[in-house]
């Protein structure tokens, strides 16, 4: 027991000598690896185009929505015009005067009093009175009076007859320049100004 008790105390040692030998580190040259330059390329590549589509996508979306509201909105301006000419065409068809007129040109006639009929007795208390043509109303407004002062009555004047220009070595009578025909409008070419 001694003799193997003694070697392994042998043993031991050397063991641990030999692991801290192993356990040494050493300085170990640097391998310098690059990172493969294609893939991050192909990737920063692959975020720009995907940015650009993006924003041209988002700009053209938002292009046919602006012209999609211009188009509403002039829709919208052209009925509302619409709904007014309609609602102005039936303020004239419910004027009372419009309605008078299209009575009286169907031979419509006011009605003239009603009668008055007893429900318990069945008998007439107040005679009614048939309408007839006769008792039609005017419903034409009159025509309007023009005033005395935008129609005058017109003023007729005599024009003294231009005295035309003697030339040298010619004598004119005095009564003779208002004998001579003055020129009508109707012909162009008598119509000059001096």
């Amino acid at each position: 027991m001694s003799s193997s008790a003694a070697q392994r105390r042998l043993a031991v040692p050397r063991f641990a000598e030999a692991a801290v030998e192993r356990a040494r580190l050493q300085v170990v040259p640097r391998v310098r690896r690059r990172a493969p330059r294609v893939p991050f390329v192909i990737l920063v590549t692959a975020v720009l185009l995907g940015g650009i589509v993006g924003l041209l996508l988002f700009n053209t979306s938002m292009q046919q929505a602006a012209f999609t509201g211009a188009a509403l909105e002039e829709r919208a301006t052209v009925l509302e015009a619409r709904q007014q000419t309609l609602t102005q065409e039936l303020q004239d068809l419910r004027d009372p005067q419009r309605l008078g007129e299209e009575a009286t040109a169907m031979g419509m006639v006011p009605a003239g009093p009603p009668a008055v009929v007893d429900l318990g007795s069945g008998e007439i208390v107040v005679e009614g009175e048939v309408a007839s043509r006769d008792d039609a109303l005017d419903v034409a407004p009159p025509e309007p009076v023009k005033p005395a002062v935008l129609s005058p009555e017109p003023e007729i004047r005599d024009v003294p007859a231009p005295a035309t220009p003697a030339t040298p070595g010619t004598a004119v009578a005095p009564g003779a320049a208002a004998d001579q025909q003055l020129p009508t409008t109707d012909d162009p070419a008598a119509t000059t100004t001096p």
